[in-house]
């Protein structure tokens, strides 16, 4: 089981790390919402929680809840910037599917 960055991404969290002055890493988990379902939820974290999965990618601490993880491992993040436009998207392998606007997934 693992979650994992690019370096475009890894770079973009950690800068924010940085401004913070503190941080363990990245929460990555998912919630309930949208037209297919689920959407990625991301927040920057100062600990754990013992149930927490942490990965490391890129010198990133990458940190997920089981129920989270279940629908997201193996995914990947990046950071892109295209245009006017910047933000994580995610390679999931386990997506079946995405609502139009690409906010939501389902498994």
């Amino acid at each position: 089981m693992a979650i994992s960055m690019t370096d475009a991404a890894a770079q973009h969290v950690k800068a924010h790390l940085q401004q913070r002055g503190k941080g363990l890493g990245i929460r990555v988990g998912i919630k309930t919402t949208g037209c297919s379902g689920m959407s990625y939820v991301l927040e920057f974290v100062d600990g754990a929680n013992e149930e927490d999965q942490i990965f490391e990618s890129q010198g990133v601490k990458i940190v997920s809840d089981p129920k989270s993880l279940a629908y997201i491992d193996g995914t990947q993040m990046d950071y892109v910037k295209s245009g006017l436009n910047e933000g994580f998207e995610f390679t999931n392998p386990n997506t079946k599917g995405e609502c139009g606007c690409g906010e939501s997934f389902t498994v």
